[in-house]
């Protein structure tokens, strides 16, 4: 490959074995990554919107927690949309358990503690291969840079062996071996961002989901608390 023919295609396909290889596994590194990014986004936006219905239903002074069915009596979808809804039936379960000499605040405090665990398996699951976004963005540019040495040794050892060393015959080398780093920048840069917004946006949620369980706790403490009679 002479000056002139330099592209990405030609890179690629005049580069060392291995640093194909390294390339490869970068940009299948990236695909991966932003089928995660794509899946991660849509799957937040409808839990955030969930969070948000429940935070403000169960803060409501109208909050109804059942609505009636031809069956008899239902969680009201619209106070508990989507995973919530698991959320608020595991309190309810909770609330007919009722040890005797329990004040009314202990009695919140066993059910929203009930809530919080049910809470913490769903905000672990909604986490799943959040950490590969960050095995991207740390290692990618490591892999690249790899890529770029090994390329780089590659070219030398073959300019070494023709004894030619003019700037058209050192350059397609010196791009294909850098043409590595490149690209493992350019898996390693949306994988970051991604991770950051993502981490950022669960924690966000799991504070707006930790208030709407102390609402609701509240909420069946006030329709469930049964005190005592001596």
């Amino acid at each position: 490959m002479n000056g002139a023919e330099i592209s990405v295609l030609s890179m690629f396909l005049h580069a060392d074995p291995l640093v194909q290889g390294v390339m490869v596994l970068l940009f299948l590194a990236s695909l991966a990554s932003w089928v995660v990014i794509f899946e991660k986004t849509v799957l937040l936006r409808r839990v955030g919107r969930d969070i948000r219905l429940f935070r403000e239903a169960a803060g409501s002074p109208d909050f109804r927690l059942f609505r009636e069915t031809a069956g008899g009596q239902d969680l009201n979808f619209y106070a508990c949309p989507g995973f919530t809804r698991d959320i608020a039936a595991t309190g309810l379960a909770e609330c007919r358990y009722h040890p005797g000499g329990e004040s009314r605040a202990d009695f919140r405090a066993r059910v929203e503690s009930v809530m919080r665990v049910a809470l913490a398996g769903h905000l672990e699951r909604l986490e799943n291969r959040v950490l590969f976004l960050a095995t991207v963005g740390a290692s990618s540019p490591f892999i690249g840079l790899f890529g770029t040495v090994w390329g780089i040794m590659h070219s030398f050892i073959g300019i070494a062996a023709s004894g030619e060393t003019t700037l058209a015959v050192v350059a397609p080398g010196i791009a294909e071996a850098l043409f590595a780093t490149a690209v493992g920048l350019v898996a390693a840069i949306p994988a970051v961002i991604a991770f950051n917004k993502i981490s950022n946006a669960h924690k966000k949620m799991a504070r707006e989901a930790l208030g709407g369980l102390s609402l609701l706790g509240n909420q069946l403490a006030r329709l469930y608390y049964q005190p005592s009679v001596e």
